[in-house]
């Protein structure tokens, strides 16, 4: 793990009246996680949601769509790496503790990949993986959607974020999504012969 970094006060501060007007909640939620089968599942869930379950559900997609899959893909892709450079910026540059680091009562019930909590990379991830495979694939809403609800669940189970920092990475994704989908909606490799 890396050294810890400072926030400007005026972060700091916001980040202490969040952390503490979301204690409760986070606590009650991570309790959860003291019964091993419900911390074992969603142990399961977070190690399939660090990319797991999206990478071959990617490596599916061709038996599923055939070869017009690979635009699909590389439009998920494209996404999938401005999630994963916003949230590292803002992670190095908010520097909200991790619930578990911040308070005794939160128990850490599996490995942090890193020291920071805002926003949830897994959940930005899970929201943009999820809209962008239904939106390319319409009969995966049903399996992938549930599948990121309960990756966002995982993190604050598991104790590794707070729910402020899972709602934030789902919005974060759901804009990144959308929003490529506004732009290019046919997916931005529409068109192209691969």
């Amino acid at each position: 793990m890396e050294i810890s970094k400072t926030l400007q006060p005026r972060s700091a501060l916001l980040f202490n009246k969040a952390d503490r007007l979301e204690l409760t909640l986070c606590q009650n939620l991570n309790r959860m996680g003291a019964f091993r089968p419900v911390r074992l599942f969603f142990k399961a869930i977070s190690r399939l949601g660090d990319g797991v379950f999206w990478y071959s559900l990617a490596l599916l997609l061709p038996l599923l769509m055939g070869m017009d899959s690979i635009a699909a893909l590389g439009h998920i892709t494209i996404c999938a790496l401005l999630c994963v450079a916003i949230y590292s910026q803002l992670k190095n540059r908010l520097v909200r503790q991790r619930p578990f680091i911040s308070w005794e009562a939160i128990r850490a019930h599996t490995a942090p990949l890193d020291l920071y909590s805002f926003p949830s990379g897994h959940t930005m991830n899970a929201v943009n993986f999820a809209l962008l495979f239904s939106a390319f694939y319409p009969p995966l809403l049903w399996l992938v959607v549930p599948f990121a609800a309960l990756v966002a669940l995982s993190r604050v189970i598991l104790g590794m974020h707070y729910p402020t920092d899972v709602l934030v990475g789902a919005a974060l994704g759901l804009t990144i999504g959308w929003g490529s989908l506004l732009i290019w909606p046919a997916g931005m490799f529409a068109g192209i012969n691969l």
